[in-house]
């Protein structure tokens, strides 16, 4: 998924035969949080934030971070990761809406899962197959539910054409007959039928909001981007204002008893969007008022550093997150490999991560792939220039390309102080070996304007995190052009790449029989990656967060990107 997306540790998932996992709850008694006193039900929480989120709609949402909220607040899966920070059960599924982790068959090729009893929409009408069926459906429509995750597209059991599949989803119906081939109801249990093994299936429902249910007669296409029609513990309070948030309050046709996840404590959620990180931060700091209930995404600027001591310290964590941050060459723009190869050559991570907060804020990174996935994981030889830029080198590779002052602009997710400094530190290193380079900064919603093929700039900035313990939510989600290249989304391919070979070698690896298997293609696919610069790796992210002094059962959680799990906060009353 994009930074914000989540990434777990490695599971190793059974291949072959047939598979239904026990459910089990999550979030038991014995996940003790960072901050557990007093963690009743009731009061307000509040979460600041500045970046916009840029889809609700849960077959759109693909940003880890709304990824995760709305899965704990609103929005229901047939299997979910549970509330703990024990890495050892965090990337391990339980149920939900289903009564058990699914059963598979046919070597992969089918997965079933059967609703609970009582499982309620915010308006009291029952959950249906039906409902998740169409909710799927609705993924294929990709001229108008756009943004999201499209693992659907290549899996399911529909013809394709020309590298799409035949059905273009519940509004066009084209190739209708065969969806409902791939996707059955049978009262009450759903199947699925793959072209392929999907061994890691329930993995991906439970990542994902895209598997989700959705009520046809609550859909609108792309106006329902900010609706919210919950099944979860809390619904939106009167609507979401882009910019600005919104409000959650309990849903009163939520049955705790059919939810072994969530703790669902507070009475109400409130996001505010639109806050500057040192103006959050600050508040968070100096801790009065409703700044004592509040929880948020974004880092402690460097500059702030040395304010976290203490008793503020005690309410700050630092983890590893699983997001990978990395450059995109324009392949429609870039064409010279030697020019992207300078490019290369004059990043300089050290000045990035410098720029960025250091050794608080990032580690270095030597691939696209984190190495918490570590059957796939290796340095990429292609990455051969250093950390910290090689200028003469990149100088030469220009004068080759017969190129020496190429003119670029670098399209990055701005907005604070912190990403400017950085995009300058880039701008200096490449200026010194020759480009000439304009700063193009998107401060508003910022994927959803990169995913567009004709979207403005050479270079563009990106953040993944795997969507779930396997390579082949990196590799194929960023690069295969079959699935990403349309014409009016490039899906998370931003730099527009295509190459025949690469799409090759990642049909090999999904015919892989084992993970390990699989993971040495993509080590192998990933350094033909760096050969042709279809990336460059910066760095690592950390994580480093502040919350409120009232705040409760605060848990550093793999599952939802060490973001705050909203399943398990609380607010002192």
């Amino acid at each position: 998924m994009t930074m914000n997306k989540k990434s777990y540790s490695i599971l190793a998932v059974a291949i072959a035969g047939s598979m239904s996992l026990a459910a089990c709850g999550g979030g038991s008694s014995d996940d003790k949080g960072s901050s557990s006193e007093g963690g009743g039900k009731g009061g307000t929480l509040y979460y600041l934030s500045k970046r916009p989120a840029e889809h609700l709609d849960p077959q759109r949402m693909y940003i880890g971070r709304d990824i995760a909220d709305m899965g704990r607040l609103t929005y229901r899966s047939l299997v979910q990761m549970p509330v703990t920070e024990d890495a050892a059960k965090a990337d391990k599924p339980v149920a939900d809406l289903a009564t058990d982790t699914g059963k598979m068959s046919d070597g992969g090729k089918k997965w079933s899962f059967t609703l609970k009893d009582g499982v309620k929409w915010q308006d009291g009408k029952d959950i249906t197959c039906d409902d998740l069926k169409y909710g799927l459906s609705r993924s294929f429509a990709t001229d108008v539910i756009t943004g999201g995750p499209n693992y659907a597209l290549g899996f399911l059991d529909v013809p394709q054409k020309d590298g799409l599949p035949v059905y273009n989803g519940p509004y066009k119906k084209a190739g209708q007959a065969d969806f409902d081939k791939a996707v059955t109801c049978d009262g009450k249990t759903i199947t699925y039928k793959f072209n392929k093994a999907w061994p890691d299936f329930n993995l991906a429902v439970a990542s994902l909001r895209a598997f989700d249910p959705y009520r046809k007669d609550q859909d609108k296409g792309d106006k329902s981007n900010y609706a919210v029609f919950a099944n979860g513990p809390y619904k939106l309070q009167g609507t979401w204002q882009k910019g600005k948030g919104g409000t959650f309050v309990r849903n009163e046709n939520y049955d705790a008893k059919t939810d072994g996840v969530r703790k669902a404590l507070p009475d109400k959620i409130v996001f505010q969007e639109g806050l500057t990180n040192e103006v959050i931060n600050q508040r968070l700091i100096a801790d009065s008022g409703n700044d004592k209930n509040a929880v948020t995404d974004r880092a402690v600027p460097p500059s702030m550093y040395g304010q976290v001591t203490g008793k503020i310290a005690d309410r700050s964590t630092n983890p590893q997150s699983p997001y990978v941050d990395y450059l995109v060459p324009n392949f429609k723009k870039m064409t010279n490999p030697k020019v992207r190869q300078a490019l290369l050559a004059a990043t300089s991570q050290d000045a990035w991560i410098k720029a960025g907060g250091g050794d608080k804020a990032y580690t270095n990174a030597y691939s696209i792939i984190n190495p918490a996935l570590t059957t796939a994981y290796a340095k990429n030889p292609a990455f051969k220039y250093g950390t910290g830029g090689n200028i003469e080198e990149a100088k030469k590779l220009l004068k080759e390309a017969g190129q020496p002052n190429p003119s670029i602009k670098f399209t990055y997710s701005g907005g604070t102080p912190t990403s400017q400094k950085q995009a300058a530190a880039l701008k200096d290193t490449w200026e010194k070996a020759g480009f000439k380079v304009t700063l193009n900064e998107l401060t508003d919603t910022y994927y959803d304007v990169i995913q567009n093929p004709n979207a403005d700039g050479d270079v563009f900035w990106g953040g993944w995190g795997a969507d779930w313990p396997s390579a082949s939510t990196v590799i194929p989600a960023l690069f295969d052009s079959r699935i990403n290249l349309t014409a009016k989304s490039n899906g998370q391919d931003y730099g527009n790449y295509k190459s025949d070979e690469v799409n090759k070698m990642i049909d090999e690896a999904a015919k892989a029989t084992s993970v390990d298997a699989a993971g040495e293609i993509y080590k192998k696919i990933d350094q033909k990656l760096g050969e042709d610069v279809a990336y460059i790796p910066l760095e690592s992210q950390k994580f480093y967060l502040l919350r409120g002094s009232n705040v409760t059962n605060y848990i550093d959680n793999p599952a939802t990107s060490m973001y705050p799990d909203l399943g398990s906060v609380g607010v002192k009353k």
